[in-house]
C-alpha cells in the first residue's frame, strides 16, 4: 500500500505543478467555467482517450500530439476545478471573472486534492486495489459513465434520491485518471 501511495503522490505532484504553471501563465481565467462547461471538457478528454484507444486497436494513426497521459493529466485537473468552482457556489461574494492569486489556487487546489486522496485511501481499503488489474479502457468508460451521472444530476437542478453528489463523481474521475497515470507509469498501459 505504500507503493500506491508513493506512486499517488507522484502522480498528483505531476499534475498540481503543470496545474500551478498555467494558474501563472494564464491565471485563473477558468473561473468563468459553470459546472456543465467542467464536465463538457472532462467528457471531450475523456471521448478523446477512448477515441485513441479504439484507432489504437484498429492501427489507424494518431493525428494530434497530445497523447493519453496528457489528457489523463487534464481530466484531474479539470476535476480539481470542478471542485474548487462548487465550493464557490454557494459564495455569494466571489466574482467568477476575479483572478484568484496563485497563493490561493495552490491552496484551494491542495485542499481538494486532499478529499480525493482520503477517498482513495477509504476505497482501497476496502476493494483491495483492484484497479491495478483494470484497463485503462475501463477507467476510460467509467469516467465517460460518472460524467453522464453529473449531466443528470445537473438536469435535475443538482438534487438526488440516494445518489451521491456532483462532488463525489469529480472525485472518482480524478482518482480513475491517477490510477491510469499510475499504470502508464508503470509500463501496464499506452501512455
Amino acid at each position: 500500500m505504500s507503493s500506491t501511495n508513493q506512486q499517488y503522490d507522484q502522480a498528483v505532484l505531476t499534475c498540481r505543478g503543470l496545474f500551478l504553471k498555467k494558474a501563472r501563465d494564464y491565471g485563473t481565467s477558468w473561473r468563468v467555467l459553470r459546472i456543465i462547461s467542467i464536465a463538457d471538457q472532462l467528457f471531450i478528454k475523456a471521448q478523446r482517450i477512448r477515441t485513441l484507444q479504439q484507432k489504437a486497436a484498429q492501427r489507424v494513426e494518431q493525428r494530434v500530439g497530445d497523447d493519453r497521459t496528457a489528457e489523463f493529466i487534464a481530466m484531474v485537473n479539470y476535476g480539481i476545478i470542478g471542485l474548487i468552482q462548487l465550493s464557490f457556489n454557494g459564495d455569494g461574494g466571489r466574482n467568477p471573472m476575479e483572478d484568484l492569486p496563485v497563493e490561493e489556487v495552490e491552496a484551494l487546489y491542495d485542499e481538494k486534492m486532499a478529499l480525493a486522496r482520503e477517498t482513495m485511501l477509504n476505497k482501497n481499503h476496502d476493494y483491495g486495489e483492484a484497479w491495478r488489474e483494470m484497463s485503462q479502457e475501463s477507467f476510460a468508460d467509467l469516467i465517460l459513465m460518472k460524467l453522464l451521472r453529473v449531466r443528470q444530476i445537473l438536469a435535475n437542478e443538482g438534487r438526488t434520491l440516494i445518489s451521491e453528489g456532483i462532488d463525489s463523481n469529480f472525485i472518482d474521475i480524478i482518482n480513475y485518471s491517477l490510477f491510469a497515470l499510475i499504470l502508464i507509469g508503470e509500463g501496464k498501459h499506452r501512455g
